[in-house]
């Protein structure tokens, strides 16, 4: 169906938490499907980001933050990471450059190290930083791990993010175009939906909240002359957190649905009706099945 040849292949992104990672995938392509927040380990499944020029299709993996996992749900987001690298031509391992090097950051490079992929190191959050600075975190880097690149950017400034993807081509070999030229992600448009609304609760609640919360989209219905409606489930262990999540005389989940129901519309490009529930189930991250049945992927228990 495709048959232009052009630079192709699969890039996985990979780094610690709020290492800038979705700020990164925005970025490239333009438009908003990975979702963004200060709180760490905020993307729980992968995203598929594509990107077509006039002479490449890159394909890009937004992966969960690599942590040592505390329940279930985080062991699931490791072994999706852990997968993704594997099936990529190039990883970018992405660091803080504002923060200073930890375990996590050792524990990255021995992955990378023991799957043998060719990896860039890209330098985040160089605008926070001096050249002086830059200079002794490349150094540093250097002598921890043979990286093919390293590259300093600023995701959220669009510092250097284009010489990034020039050098990125250089490394992809030339195949058909996978995708048509205005397809933006292959993520279903219900998972975009249900991330663009569990971000705003990322934003809007307290520490205690945010990870213990799962979106179901219910029904997405569209009736002639009407908008879009969408119907959405937020999911939290405890009652208090249910609580939490309507506010008082409902201000808080009345905030998260507008804020959520404009990042939906520039998505979809219409106009749309937004309606939120929230339920309670139990400890649901340490529990498989409960984790499989609000759509994260059945293989990664087998």
């Amino acid at each position: 169906m495709f048959e232009e040849r052009i630079k192709t292949g699969f890039v996985t992104i990979i780094g610690r938490p709020n290492a800038g990672k979705s700020t990164l995938l925005n970025n490239i392509l333009q438009q908003k499907i990975a979702i963004m927040s200060d709180k760490p380990q905020t993307t729980r499944n992968i995203i598929n980001g594509v990107y077509t020029d006039s002479d490449s299709q890159i394909v890009f993996i937004d992966t969960p933050g690599i942590h040592k996992p505390k329940h279930r749900l985080g062991d699931y987001m490791m072994k999706l990471a852990s997968s993704a690298i594997q099936e990529s031509e190039i990883v970018y391992l992405i660091i803080n450059a504002s923060e200073k090097f930890g375990p996590g950051d050792q524990h990255l490079i021995n992955i990378v190290k023991e799957l043998k992929v060719p990896t860039f190191l890209l330098i985040n959050k160089i605008d926070l930083i001096s050249p002086e600075q830059l200079i002794q975190i490349i150094e540093f880097y250097k002598d921890l791990y043979d990286f093919v690149e390293i590259v300093p950017i600023s995701a959220l400034k669009s510092i250097n993010v284009d010489n990034l993807l020039n050098t990125t081509k250089k490394y992809l070999q030339p195949s058909f175009k996978m995708y048509p030229d205005d397809v933006i992600t292959d993520s279903p448009e219900y998972f975009v939906i249900s991330e663009f609304i569990r971000e705003k609760v990322l934003q809007l609640t307290e520490q205690e909240i945010p990870h213990s919360i799962a979106v179901v989209i219910d029904r997405i219905e569209k009736q002639p002359g009407k908008k879009k409606n969408i119907i959405a489930t937020i999911v939290v262990e405890r009652k208090s957190q249910k609580g939490m999540i309507i506010g008082k005389q409902g201000k808080m989940i009345k905030e998260i649905g507008s804020r959520a129901r404009k990042d939906i519309e520039v998505l979809l490009g219409e106009k749309v009706f937004l309606e939120l529930w929230v339920k309670v189930i139990d400890n649901w991250r340490s529990k498989p099945n409960q984790i499989r049945d609000l759509g994260y992927r059945d293989d990664i228990f087998d």
